[in-house]
């Protein structure tokens, strides 16, 4: 079953945005996961994702985490829409073009010459 889990964070810079990101995406179950710096929240999306897990590993690196809610997401209208875009691409016959074809590489290798024999004394 998919999830949506939103939760507050008390995210002041870059690193630590980044510090929550690798976080939550580092717990089982994550698909993906967005922060949305003008609500401060963290919106992560996932199967069966371990709320408690993620909320704890979130407060050992950001010190504060706030589980603002759970919900179930609704894979019906995804699915239905996914079908018709299917149906559509289906109608349209698959052309796969080249832009380039395989490089060729060209090696030359210097030729050894003896030098002349610069001996004088013989």
């Amino acid at each position: 079953m998919k999830q949506k889990v939103v939760i507050k964070l008390s995210v002041h810079d870059e690193r630590a945005r980044a510090k929550a990101m690798k976080t939550a995406v580092g717990v089982d179950g994550v698909n993906s996961a967005s922060y949305q710096q003008d609500k401060n929240q963290m919106e992560v999306m996932g199967e069966g994702i371990d709320v408690v897990l993620l909320t704890t590993s979130l407060r050992k690196n950001l010190k504060y985490a706030e589980v603002v809610s759970v919900s179930p997401v609704e894979e019906k209208k995804k699915e239905e829409k996914k079908e018709e875009k299917k149906e559509e691409k289906k109608s349209e016959p698959a052309q796969l073009q080249y832009a380039m074809g395989c490089p060729q590489y060209v090696v030359t290798y210097p030729l050894y010459e003896e030098p002349p024999n610069m001996c004088t004394i013989l």
